[in-house]
C-alpha cells in the first residue's frame, strides 16, 4: 500500500511538475509574443502573424506583416516587424546569401536596438572603425534597385533617414520616429 501510495504523490508531483513546465512554456510564448508586437505600430500588431526565430509560428495573422521578438543572440529587446520583402531580406542575410528584392519593403522596430554596425551587416560588436550605431524607434525600407539609395546620406547624425550598409546587398534605409 505504501508503494502505491508513493506511486500516487509522485503521479501527482510529476502532474504539477508537467503543468508549471507548460504553464511557463506558454507565459514565455505570450512575453515573446507581446516582445514581438512591441516593434509595431498597434494597428498592424492588432492583425500582425509573430513567429520566433527558428520559424515556429506562435500567432497567426492576416496583415502580411510577422513580428518577431528579439535576435536569439541579443541582450536588449531588438524585435522587429516585417513585411514579405522584408522577410526575404531577413533569411537572405542571417544565411548570408544574396538577397533579390522585387518591390519596396517595410519594417517596423519600435521598441529600437541595442546597436549594429552601419557599415558592416555581420558586425556583432562595436569596434573603432565599424561606425556603431544604436538607434531608437525607427522604420526600415528596402527597394528593389539600391543603386536609388546612391544619393542618400549614411550619416546617421544626420537628423533624418539614412542608408545602412551602403554597398552591400543588404543596403537599407533607416528612418528614425522619434
Amino acid at each position: 500500500m505504501k508503494h502505491l501510495r508513493f506511486s500516487g504523490v509522485a503521479a501527482a508531483g510529476m502532474a504539477i511538475i508537467f503543468a508549471a513546465g507548460t504553464a511557463m512554456a506558454d507565459s514565455s510564448k505570450e512575453e515573446m509574443i507581446k516582445e514581438a508586437l512591441a516593434a509595431a505600430p498597434p494597428s498592424l500588431a492588432a492583425t500582425s502573424a509573430v513567429h520566433d526565430w527558428q520559424g515556429n509560428v506562435l500567432r497567426e495573422g492576416s496583415s502580411g506583416y510577422v513580428c518577431m521578438p528579439r535576435t536569439p543572440d541579443s541582450e536588449v529587446v531588438n524585435s522587429m516587424c516585417l513585411d514579405k520583402a522584408w522577410l526575404g531580406w531577413a533569411k537572405a542575410w542571417q544565411n548570408k546569401q544574396p538577397v533579390t528584392i522585387d518591390t519596396v519593403g517595410t519594417a517596423y522596430m519600435l521598441a529600437g536596438d541595442g546597436g549594429a554596425s552601419n557599415i558592416d551587416p555581420f558586425a556583432k560588436e562595436k569596434t573603432a572603425d565599424n561606425q556603431w550605431v544604436v538607434e531608437g524607434p525607427h522604420l526600415m525600407i528596402v527597394v528593389p534597385d539600391t543603386a536609388a539609395l546612391d544619393k542618400m546620406p549614411t550619416d546617421p547624425d544626420n537628423g533624418g533617414p539614412y542608408v545602412m550598409w551602403k554597398g552591400t546587398p543588404y543596403a537599407h534605409i533607416m528612418a528614425p520616429l522619434d
